[in-house]
């Protein structure tokens, strides 16, 4: 079992934009951070699910269950109804993903319990500032 938690920080709406995630797996952990130039908060939260996500795919092999992890409401309310007003193309793209596990439990935590990639999603962004 896999546990993966991941997080936005976006400067300006839309601006610049951190992201974080954070795996946990086989008693280790994993911090991964990246950017990306410009978009909106929620378009921010789909790319950091992403991001884990592909991470996920290239480092582990796929039989895994898998724990995701998200303070964001959006992002869990459409993975969880696979439905989005807005951001269907992210969505689309995020299933093509979870796809490929045979489970996935996409939990929606508040942010005191997502601080570690929290501060990954801060610290990718203050290197795009």
């Amino acid at each position: 079992m896999i546990k993966l938690y991941t997080d936005a920080a976006t400067k300006g709406n839309p601006g610049p934009t951190g992201l974080g995630a954070l795996v946990l797996a086989d008693h280790q952990q994993f911090q991964l951070t990246s950017t990306v130039a410009n978009c909106d908060n929620h378009q921010g939260e789909f790319a950091a699910a992403e991001f884990g996500f592909h991470y996920l795919l290239q480092h582990f092999p796929t039989a895994q269950t898998i724990l995701f992890y998200t303070d964001s409401r959006l992002l869990s309310d459409a993975i969880g109804k696979n439905y989005t007003k807005h951001y269907q193309a992210e969505l689309d793209r995020l299933n093509a993903l979870l796809n490929r596990f045979p489970t996935v439990v996409t939990q929606w935590i508040p942010d005191a319990q997502n601080q570690g990639a929290h501060h990954l999603a801060n610290q990718a962004l203050q290197s795009v500032e």
